[in-house]
């Protein structure tokens, strides 16, 4: 890392327990068991009053997993292939598939997921687990593979200018989804959202303004935005390109008591 130029300027802000962006120049790689040749940052956590823990890392030409990730029994978790050349061998459940950019992955609790360079160039991409809730009524998800390449897009609320893209079943079975969300340049939500889920969204393209809380924060690619519940949340494309980013969000259960 070479001595700084200047005086030393990170723009992520953590209000904790209620939101953060995280910006890219303050991240530190972190040493962690079960992964050989990868580069891992810890993006959200319970530490900063998240539900969910998230990942976003670089894939050596060496890289795989020596240990399922998210294969705890409460653990469901996901894998994307965020960009570079790589291709990985994602292995679920006993099933494998290898994908490049795009590809993606969702094991059900305590099945974890496994991965292992397939091409030998490196790739990026985003880990997430979270706690599973079983459905009341005993439906249980299922293992997903798929590449978001494949997915059309479709209109977010009606709106010709905010496109959407569901990764995972939307099925009452599945406590949760991904999402890929993108704004044109003059596109921003239909309203200020407050709701009980909580989000980890990670913009990839473009740049905007993003009200969270009380606050409008300007926000550009390689940003990671955690949203706790209730917070306020919206946002104005305002680059010269899409405002793109892939998120998170719990989803078909009951609030316990």
């Amino acid at each position: 890392m070479p001595y700084p130029v200047g005086l030393l300027k990170n723009r992520s802000v953590v209000k904790h327990g209620e939101w953060a962006v995280i910006a890219p120049e303050g991240r530190v790689i972190n040493c962690m068991p079960g992964f050989a040749d990868c580069k891992l940052t810890i993006l959200a956590t319970p530490k900063m009053g998240a539900s969910f823990i998230q990942f976003i890392g670089t894939v050596g030409a060496e890289g795989k997993t020596t240990l399922k990730y998210g294969s705890k029994a409460h653990e469901e978790s996901f894998i994307y292939i965020l960009d570079g050349e790589g291709e990985l061998k994602i292995t679920v459940g006993g099933e494998s598939k290898v994908y490049g950019q795009g590809g993606y992955a969702y094991a059900t609790a305590g099945t974890g997921i496994e991965f292992e360079n397939a091409n030998g160039k490196e790739c990026r991409i985003l880990l997430y687990k979270q706690r599973y809730v079983p459905h009341p009524d005993g439906r249980a998800p299922f293992n997903v593979f798929g590449n978001t390449n494949d997915i059309d897009w479709v209109d977010y609320d009606g709106m010709s200018n905010v496109h959407l893209k569901d990764l995972l079943p939307v099925n009452e079975a599945f406590d949760m989804n991904m999402h890929i969300l993108s704004f044109d340049p003059d596109g921003c939500h239909p309203f200020v959202e407050t709701h009980v889920q909580e989000h980890g969204a990670y913009l990839y393209e473009g740049e905007g303004l993003y009200m969270m809380g009380e606050d409008w924060i300007h926000v550009k690619a390689e940003d990671f935005m955690w949203f706790g519940p209730f917070t306020k949340q919206a946002v104005y494309a305002t680059g010269r390109g899409p405002l793109t980013y892939i998120y998170s969000k719990d989803c078909n259960r009951d609030v316990e008591i």
